[in-house]
C-alpha cells in the first residue's frame, strides 16, 4: 500500500488555537540544550523527556538540532519544513494492558548543519543559554581519528567537532567556569562520557588549543557516563502509518513510534536535576553514584535473553521475540533461564533484578513491535561472550554445577553457527547454515570467527563421537572465545550432549 500525501503536511498552522499557542510558547524559549543526532531513539526519547518537562512547569529550554553527519542535512530541512514538530506514538503493554498514546513534539528551536554552516554552528558555543550536549551519534561516531585542524574547515568527527565548539565558548567567555556544560552522549558504550572527554582533552592538545583548555575542559564540563533503555522503533510500515494517520489530518514525514518503557540512568550528583528536570518530571531517570548495576541488569537480562533466545528461536521457525515468548516451550525457557540462572549470578538485590525481569519480559510481549531475529542474531558470538559467559561461568563458580538452560542456549547457538563458506565472484566469503526446516540463512559476524568455526564444522561427520570432538575443538578455540572454555569442567560435554540431542529431536 502506498501513503497518500493528499493531506497537508504537519505544520503549526493544522493545530488548533490553543495548541498553536502551547507550542508556539515552548519554540520561543531559550535555547538550553545542543542536540547532536536527529533519529530516531533521540526524538523519542531525550526529546520526549524534555517534552514532558517543560509541560509540567519544571524547565524552561528549547533545543537546537544538529545532525551527526553530512548525511542529516536533508532531514534537518525537511523537519524544519514541519515547524520543528513532529507526533510521537507511545504503544505497547503497560501493567498488562495496551496502551497507545499520540503526542505532539515542539522542542526544536533551532536546525544548524555543521556541514554547510560551521561559523553558525561554532557561534552556538558563544550563546550564554546553553547548558546541555546530548548526542547519539552510535558507536561508530564516539571514535578517535588523527586528523589536522585546519580553522574554517568543518569537522566530520564528532569528538573533534565538539572540541572546537567548546574552545569556541572557551574563548568567547574567557574560560568562565561559570560556562561549563553538561554533556551526556547517549552512545551505547561503556563509560560513554569518560570516553568523549578523553577525546577531546586528546584533541584539544593535538589542535594546539592549550592547557588552560584542557583545564577548563576537566573542571568545568560535566561528561557524564550514562545508560540510556527504551525501544523506539521509528516510523511505522505503510498500513500502520495510514492507520495512525488517518484521523489527525495531517501528514507527518517523522512520525515515530516507542514503547512505553524508559530509563535513563545518569552517572552524576542527583542535584543535577536542578539543571535538567527530569526526576522533577515524574520521569524515570535516576542520577546515581555508579552505573554498574544498571548496566550489568541490562546487559545480562535485557540483552542476554534476545541472545538467549535467538538462536533456539531461528532453529524452531520463530521470527520474532514476540513469536518466541508466546511459544509455550520456548517463551517458558527463556523466563526460567532468566529467573533461575542467570538472576542467581548477579550480584544485586533479587527482588530488583525480579522487577526488572517482569518488565523486561512485557516489553518482549510489545503487541506492536516486530523486533526480528534475524536482526538481533549479527554479532552473536562476541554478544554471548560479553552477556552470557560471565554468568555461565559466575553460576558455575557459585552453585558448583553448569546452568542447563544457558548451556542448551549456548549449545542452539553453536547449531545455528555450524556453518559453511561460500566464496564470491568478489573472493570474500560468506557464511550461510542451514535450518532445520531445510531453509539457509546467512550468519553476520566476524568472518575470520565464521571461518574458524566453518573449519571445525568441516571435521564433523554423522556420529556421537565425531560431535563431541568438533564441540571440543570449537570451545577450545581461542580464536573465537578468547579464552578456552573447555576448562569450565564438563562443559564441552553437556554443550555436545544437548547438541545430539537436539538433532536427535529434529530426526
Amino acid at each position: 500500500m502506498t501513503i497518500s500525501r493528499l493531506q497537508p503536511g504537519l505544520r503549526l498552522g493544522l493545530a488548533g488555537e490553543d495548541e498553536r499557542r502551547r507550542q508556539v510558547q515552548i519554540q520561543q524559549l531559550p535555547i538550553k540544550v545542543l542536540q547532536i543526532g536527529e533519529g530516531n531513539f533521540l526524538r523519542g526519547f531525550a526529546d520526549w523527556m524534555i517534552q514532558e518537562s517543560i509541560a509540567s512547569g519544571k524547565y524552561h529550554g528549547s533545543v537546537v538540532l544538529t545532525p551527526p553527519t553530512p548525511r542529516g542535512a536533508a532531514k534537518l530541512e525537511k523537519i524544519a519544513q514541519q515547524d520543528g514538530l513532529y507526533t510521537l506514538v507511545v504503544r505497547g503493554l503497560q501493567d498488562g494492558q495496551k496502551v497507545e498514546k499520540r503526542q505532539l513534539i515542539s522542542v526544536f528551536r533551532d536546525y544548524v548543519d555543521p556541514y554547510s554552516e560551521w561559523e553558525r554552528f561554532l557561534q552556538l558555543g558563544e550563546l550564554e543559554s546553553l547548558d546541555v550536549v546530548i548526542s547519539n551519534t552510535t558507536e561508530a561516531g564516539l571514535t578517535y581519528t588523527p586528523m589536522d585542524y585546519i580553522p574554517g574547515e568543518p569537522i566530520v568527527n564528532f569528538p573533534a567537532r565538539l572540541t572546537v565548539l567548546l574552545q569556541r565558548r572557551f574563548t568567547h567567555f574567557n574560560g568562565d567556569p561559570k560556562r561549563g556544560l553538561m554533556i551526556l552522549p547517549c552512545e551505547l558504550i561503556e563509560n560513554n562520557g569518560d570516553l568523549l572527554q578523553e577525546y577531546v582533552l586528546r584533541y584539544g592538545r593535538e589542535f594546539g588549543f592549550g592547557e588552560e583548555f584542557c583545564s577548563w575542559v576537566e573542571q568545568s564540563q560535566l561528561f557524564l557516563n550514562n545508560l540510556v533503555d527504551r525501544i523506539v522503533t521509528g516510523m511505522p510500515g505503510d498500513e500502520e502509518y495510514a492507520r495512525l494517520t488517518g484521523s489527525w489530518g495531517y501528514e507527518d514525514s517523522f512520525l515515530t513510534t516507542a514503547e512505553p518503557y524508559h530509563l535513563w540512568a545518569i552517572q552524576g550528583d542527583p542535584s543535577l536535576d536542578r539543571r535538567l528536570p527530569l526526576v522533577r518530571a515524574g520521569l524515570n531517570v535516576q542520577w546515581v553514584p555508579d552505573l554498574k548495576p544498571f548496566r550489568q541488569r541490562k546487559v545480562h537480562i535485557l540483552n542476554g535473553a534476545h541472545t538467549l533466545m535467538m538462536p533456539a528461536g531461528l532453529l524452531q521457525g520463530k521470527t520474532t521475540v514476540r513469536e518466541v515468548m508466546e511459544d509455550a516451550e520456548l517463551g517458558e525457557w527463556v523466563r526460567q533461564t532468566v529467573e533461575q540462572e542467570i538472576i542467581p549470578a548477579l550480584p544485586m538485590l533479587p527482588e530488583e533484578l525480579k522487577r526488572y525481569a517482569a518488565e523486561t519480559f512485557e516489553r518482549f510481549n510489545n503487541p506492536y513491535l516486530e523486533h526480528r531475529l534475524q536482526d538481533i542474531a549479527m554479532n552473536s558470538i562476541s554478544k554471548f561472550k560479553s552477556r552470557l559467559l560471565p554468568v555461565l561461568k559466575a553460576y558455575t563458580e557459585k552453585e558448583n554445577q553448569l546452568p542447563q538452560q544457558l548451556v542448551y542456549g549456548l549449545a542452539a547457538l553453536l547449531r545455528l553457527y555450524q556453518v559453511t563458506a561460500i566464496e564470491q565472484p568478489d573472493r570474500t566469503l560468506t557464511f550461510t547454515t542451514q535450518l532445520p526446516n531445510g531453509s539457509r540463512i546467512d550468519i553476520r559476524d566476524s568472518a575470520e570467527q565464521l571461518e574458524r568455526l566453518a573449519k571445525h564444522w568441516a571435521e564433523l561427520q554423522q556420529n556421537e563421537s565425531s560431535y563431541r570432538r568438533v564441540v571440543q575443538a570449537i570451545l577450545a578455540d581461542t580464536g573465537i572465545w578468547t579464552e578456552d572454555l573447555t576448562t569450565i569442567e564438563e562443559l564441552a560435554e553437556a554443550v555436545a550432549s544437548q547438541m545430539i540431542q537436539m538433532e536427535a529431536d529434529q530426526a
